[in-house]
């Protein structure tokens, strides 16, 4: 099935639950929109049409136009002068702003939850490690790309700062789709990083968790630099 095929898919499986969920119409497109760009169903450069995704979804061109330009504010899609929308590219500009932002947090979050976390968090950190390692090798990455947020959102629960998992909402949404662009060649090496941050912060030393925080974020800006100044491939 091709990528338009599969997104149609994905829109039958919301068509009926769009209109009867309680968020107003718009809203409704513009998740459903930004989870198929995240999870890969639209590429970035690949155009989006209102009427195409009027019918990927099952409602008329107002609310996808609504929709539309708030997923532009967000940077999920860049509207051009006589062709329209189309899926944004991550830009090497904005990988490194993402990062930036990432060091503060997760080195923090990191040290934190190695100071508080009990054994029942780090045994749901192994938890989301063993799905991650076998979702990796199922080649299922829209998973493996959601349990890496997971992992690192679920850290940032743990580490009991409030504010740092209120601020991470918002960015995690980047995170995971520039994960998702790249996680072919990325996740079998992310997992074998994510064992070694949730063995420093069971060890209980801040420390070693934030310098293993910063190592992780240190090998995955690397590889997502590379992609966006590689251009991603459709």
């Amino acid at each position: 099935m091709d990528v338009h095929g599969e997104a149609v898919g994905l829109a039958g499986d919301l068509r009926g639950k769009l209109g009867a969920q309680h968020l107003p119409l718009r809203d409704q497109v513009l998740v459903a929109l930004r989870t198929a760009i995240i999870n890969g169903d639209y590429l970035p450069g690949e155009r989006l049409t209102e009427d195409r995704l009027a019918e990927d979804f099952g409602v008329s061109r107002n609310p996808v136009r609504e929709a539309l330009r708030v997923a532009e504010a967000e940077g999920f899609v860049v509207i051009l002068p006589r062709r329209g929308a189309v899926v944004a590219s991550p830009s090497s500009g904005t990988v490194a702003d993402m990062f930036a932002v990432r060091e503060r947090l997760e080195a923090l979050a990191a040290r934190l939850a190695a100071e508080r976390a009990t054994p029942a968090d780090v045994a749901a950190l192994r938890e989301l490690l063993n799905e991650g390692r076998e979702a990796t090798q199922r080649q299922d990455l829209r998973r493996v790309a959601e349990l890496n947020s997971a992992l690192h959102l679920r850290i940032l629960q743990i580490s009991g700062n409030p504010w740092l998992s209120s601020i991470a909402k918002a960015l995690y949404l980047h995170v995971q789709w520039v994960f998702r662009l790249g996680a072919a060649q990325r996740a079998p090496h992310s997992w074998a990083e994510h064992i070694q941050l949730v063995d420093a912060i069971e060890s209980g030393d801040g420390e070693r968790a934030e310098l293993a925080a910063l190592a992780h974020l240190g090998a995955a800006y690397a590889a997502a630099h590379e992609n966006a100044e590689g251009g991603y491939q459709r």
